[in-house]
């Protein structure tokens, strides 16, 4: 059965989120669509993800995209996992906190300050350590063991959102001036359109 694009409201129906009709309106039937069980279930997070990509790692989230019923309660996870070296590049969470925890291999992770310190915050975590990355702060995640490992993030928010800083910076469309990115990492130009070209 496909999960329909809903909310989940107290009185246990499912309205569409802002900006769409509901499942039932598009029916001609003026009434909430009732919640179902599917509204609140997700199936496979126990199955490991592929992790055969440059970065070397897989992230399997469940969200409001995965789980409708999560919408308004301000809860996610994900569940993340690394091939031997595999990194989650630095990036950030515009809305939400994360806390992550190391069901198996040993992870290096970290979280950068904001300006003017911009204090890094890293640790080893081995299996059953927990590591918080407040909200909006730049972090990463890295396999630092020759064996695969897996960490499961429950994030603040129904949908945390992501910024990849690499991505958002050389992958921008269109993209940002050599000019000005030249300027702000103190490279030449043709070292940025290497970058750019990556992304």
């Amino acid at each position: 059965m496909d999960k329909p694009k809903a909310v989940y409201t107290d009185n246990l129906t499912i309205s569409a989120p802002a900006g769409e009709e509901c499942a039932n309106k598009k029916k001609g039937i003026d009434m909430p669509l009732l919640a179902q069980a599917e509204h609140f279930f997700f199936g496979g997070l126990h199955i490991a993800g592929n992790t055969s990509n440059p970065l070397g790692v897989k992230i399997t989230p469940v969200n409001v995209a995965q789980i409708p019923g999560l919408n308004t309660l301000g809860i996610s996870l994900a569940r993340i996992d690394y091939a031997p070296w595999g990194v989650t590049p630095p990036h950030t969470h515009p809305r939400a906190t994360e806390i992550l925890t190391v069901l198996e291999g040993s992870v290096a992770v970290g979280f950068v300050t904001s300006n003017p310190d911009n204090k890094l915050f890293s640790k080893v975590l081995n299996k059953g350590d927990v590591f918080v990355f407040p909200i909006g702060l730049v972090h990463y995640q890295q396999n630092v063991g020759n064996g695969t490992a897996v960490s499961l993030s429950s994030l603040s928010s129904q949908n945390p959102g992501v910024i990849t800083i690499a991505n958002s910076v050389f992958g921008a469309n269109p993209s940002i001036s050599d000019d000005v990115l030249a300027k702000a990492f103190q490279v030449d130009k043709s070292i940025i359109s290497d970058l750019q070209a990556k992304f």
